[in-house]
């Protein structure tokens, strides 16, 4: 045996071209979502890929036990909207049950939350990420075309008390929407123990449309007056994080164009159709669907591996070039 009956599996690591340790999966389980918020997609949603184009959670489990195998150990299951698909609670327990899945979680818009959290916890998920753009409902119902504040709300209560946790909650900040709201958010912090975090609009796809509200987060945490800087202790994380003195919470402000982190990027992201997308703001995309064709993994650990090794160093958004072509819900959050 080369490795011997001591041999531990866990410290294998993918490494790209430029030194950083891929071990992060995104995974889009579909296009769909139950909101049509006015800065993700058009009022009358999207054309529909298709449900024999969405790859089956057979094959992302096979996808997950191979990431595995190279190194991959956190996992986070997206949309669309996760929750509208069907039997998602199985696919839950099909990832949490692989060997090597150190962190399964979940971004969520919320409103499905409060009647599935715990039997995503039981499943195994360890803890979820809501998406919310507002605390006032008429104006959520506006930007969301129809949503219910009070079901998101109702859905974080529900993911607390089923244990998944910490709750981030994340606010895509846009001027003219909600930049009213920035010390309304912060304040939660004080009140609970959750990480709100304010992320930077970015241009993709309808959100293209809306570069006038683009607002920097330097220009959010100049608001956030008394709330001190959190050490990351080592960390590390696409957020800084800022604490008010003796508060439960903490604020993060995330900054993929004024000050993007691509020297951290440790992710690829898998969609719904079942291409790898090295990078949020790249249209490279790799078509593993071929590879799940065959009983032999070894066509789709290569196509894993040419993903990782093609990954960007950085995005160039900032440098002129062209938003990506999909939707964030055709891509995941």
């Amino acid at each position: 045996m080369i490795f011997g009956a001591a041999f531990d599996p866990s410290f294998i690591t993918m490494t790209d071209r430029f030194g950083r340790s891929i071990d992060y999966l995104r995974i889009s389980v579909t296009d769909r979502c139950n909101l049509r918020c006015k800065y993700c997609m058009p009022e009358d949603g999207v054309a529909d890929i298709g449900h024999k184009n969405i790859i089956g959670f057979e094959a992302i489990e096979r996808i997950v036990r191979v990431a595995v195998d190279l190194g991959f150990r956190k996992f986070r299951i997206t949309g669309g909207e996760p929750l509208v698909r069907r039997g998602v609670v199985g696919l839950v327990e099909r990832i949490a049950s692989v060997s090597g899945v150190d962190t399964l979680a979940m971004t969520s818009n919320g409103i499905l939350l409060s009647r599935m959290a715990a039997e995503l916890a039981a499943a195994g998920l360890d803890r979820v990420n809501i998406s919310l753009d507002t605390l006032q409902a008429e104006r959520y119902r506006d930007i969301t075309r129809g949503g219910e504040l009070s079901d998101v709300l109702a859905g974080i209560r529900a993911a607390e008390t089923a244990g998944l946790t910490p709750i981030r909650v994340n606010v895509v900040a846009v001027r003219g929407f909600n930049d009213d709201e920035v010390l309304d958010f912060a304040r939660l912090t004080r009140l609970y123990p959750w990480d709100v975090r304010f992320i930077e609009l970015m241009p993709i796809g309808d959100t293209a449309g809306f570069g006038s509200g683009y607002i920097s987060v330097d220009e959010l945490g100049a608001a956030l007056q008394g709330y001190e800087p959190v050490s990351p202790n080592g960390v590390k994380a696409v957020a800084r994080y800022y604490r008010y003195p003796g508060a439960p919470g903490r604020v993060g402000l995330i900054s993929p164009l004024s000050s993007h982190f691509c020297g951290d990027c440790n992710k690829l992201r898998l969609t719904a159709d079942g291409r790898l997308k090295t990078c949020l703001h790249s249209n490279r995309e790799i078509d593993v669907k071929p590879a799940l064709g065959s009983a032999d993994d070894a066509a789709l650990k290569a196509l894993l591996s040419e993903a990782v090794l093609a990954k960007e160093e950085r995005h160039l958004i900032n440098d002129g070039e062209a938003p990506v072509r999909r939707g964030m819900n055709k891509i995941g959050g």
